[in-house]
């Protein structure tokens, strides 16, 4: 099956074709760069690395552009606070946005632009809009005509009249109509403006993605994405001035990545209920927050909480813990690489079925679970290591599973490692530490050198019960986490 996805635009899943074939160019509306990102910052980059990554897994040559919002009412409000000017403010904030983004496996755009440094293509898109009679100054600001487009909210599906009845022009803007947005702003005492045409003034916050989307990837493309908030007003006024000052479609396919919730409710500061990467890679490994990602289909609303968190630790670890078993036995075995293996091939065909559909990641992980489950069961087989076509099929899965984990960013830490840090953090919820476990490892030992079973099996029930499961081998005792 050919890659199909869900088109907002158009409220359906439709065949993925590209408008220059082999070719993808994808733009996605990144941050306002004013404080340290969220979880549903994570969530909405996380979603999109994965396209990305995906898109050029299938062989598309895919040019990624995600903005910066670097100029906004936000920044500057938080810079007069600090004492400082909205560069510094910008520039910090979008270093800690590069650090979050490399502690959670995103892999770089292609191009990540600033708007600041687009004004110039930002003044000629609003000039075009001004001469095709599509936009309208105003004592220095410049404002969109949306009764001038016929097709403005077409991609959140509103009804235009409705949304005039209840809409009223706030003290001091001077628009003909309610529902008209500014283009470029007129300048204010103590903010960054720029010369234009209209008097010294700053953009708009939708033309920046306009000017910016068209300058790297040209008047149409095929991807535009972002989370579903961006619906309206950013992304329908996206299209409103694009296709206005073009008149061509703007973008092909539109993706949009359902909400985060905490804990069942909405995410708000209000609520208490708000947390930053930062905070949350504090208690959880980054690829554990990655996979919680993953555990959802993109479009769904996904629940951040402890719970679910510590569910996507344990589902990781299953992982790791068969890659890790798959190492160590493979690296004792005699591989035959002449020998058909179909477990692997299978695996990624069903892998790229569930992926093609709508990037289901959430299919696709049930799919990898399923591939973890059979090299388990191959390799608790008797005399395993010698039966040819066995080690072969545990062989191919085993590397399946890290080949497709790598495209959607997961299995990239050495599994015994990566074990031992989730031991330890789990034991962090726990009643009991590393050492006290390990003193009771030895008490059992000696009891059971000196042949007091009922001794020895009450510390491993003991254990058990307090959620540590013991696990004998020739090489001695280990444990891990029920």
């Amino acid at each position: 099956m050919s890659l199909r996805l869900y088109n907002t635009l158009t409220g359906t899943k439709e065949p993925f074709t590209p408008l220059e074939p082999g070719k993808v160019g994808m733009y996605v509306c990144g941050v306002t760069v004013y404080d340290y990102c969220h979880i549903g910052h994570a969530r909405a980059n996380i979603v999109f690395d994965i396209v990305y990554r995906y898109l050029k897994y299938s062989g598309y040559d895919v040019t990624y552009v995600r903005n910066y919002t670097d100029v906004d009412d936000k920044i500057i409000q938080r810079a007069n606070e600090r004492g400082i000017n909205s560069t510094a403010l910008s520039e910090e904030f979008i270093r800690a946005f590069d650090a979050d983004m490399a502690a959670l496996g995103l892999e770089k755009p292609t191009i990540e632009p600033k708007a600041t440094e687009h004004i110039e293509d930002i003044i000629a898109l609003v000039q075009k809009l001004i001469d095709a009679g599509k936009a309208y100054a105003v004592d220095g600001d410049v404002y969109f005509a949306v009764q001038s487009f016929d097709d403005y909210l077409k991609l959140s599906k509103r009804n235009l009249d409705d949304m005039q009845a209840g809409a009223r022009i706030a003290p001091g803007e001077k628009k003909r109509n309610p529902m008209d947005f500014a283009l470029w702003k007129a300048a204010k005492p103590e903010e960054p403006s720029w010369p234009s045409p209209w008097g010294e003034g700053r953009p708009g916050w939708h033309i920046e993605c306009s000017a910016m989307s068209t300058r790297y990837l040209g008047e149409s493309f095929d991807i535009h994405g972002g989370g579903k908030d961006l619906v309206f007003p950013h992304h329908e006024n996206e299209i409103a001035q694009s296709e206005a000052a073009s008149g061509k479609p703007f973008v092909k396919y539109w993706i949009h990545n359902g909400f985060v919730n905490v804990n069942q409710e909405k995410m708000s500061k209000s609520l208490g209920n708000f947390f930053t990467i930062r905070d949350i890679l504090q208690q959880y490994d980054p690829e554990v927050v990655r996979f919680f990602i993953l555990s959802a289909h993109y479009r769904s609303p996904i629940d951040f909480s402890d719970q679910n968190l510590k569910e996507a630790r344990h589902g990781l670890t299953r992982f790791y813990e068969g890659l890790h078993a798959a190492a160590q036995v493979l690296a004792q075995c005699d591989i035959d690489t002449s020998v058909e293996a179909n477990e692997g091939r299978e695996l990624k065909e069903r892998f790229q079925s569930a992926m093609d559909d709508d990037f289901n990641t959430a299919q696709a992980i049930g799919f990898l679970f399923d591939g973890v489950r059979n090299m388990n069961r191959l390799m608790s087989e008797k005399k395993f290591r010698k039966k040819k076509d066995k080690v072969a099929e545990v062989n191919a899965l085993y590397h399946t599973l890290l080949e497709l984990g790598g495209v959607v960013g997961i299995f990239g830490s050495e599994p015994e490692a990566w074990l031992e840090r989730q031991k330890m953090a789990a034991l962090a919820d726990m009643d009991i530490s590393a050492e006290e476990i390990e003193e009771k490892i030895a008490a059992r030992l000696q009891a059971r050198r000196d042949k007091d079973f009922a001794r020895s099996d009450a510390i491993r029930d003991e254990l058990e019960e307090r959620g540590i499961l013991l696990l004998d081998s020739a090489e001695g005792t280990s444990w891990k986490i029920k």
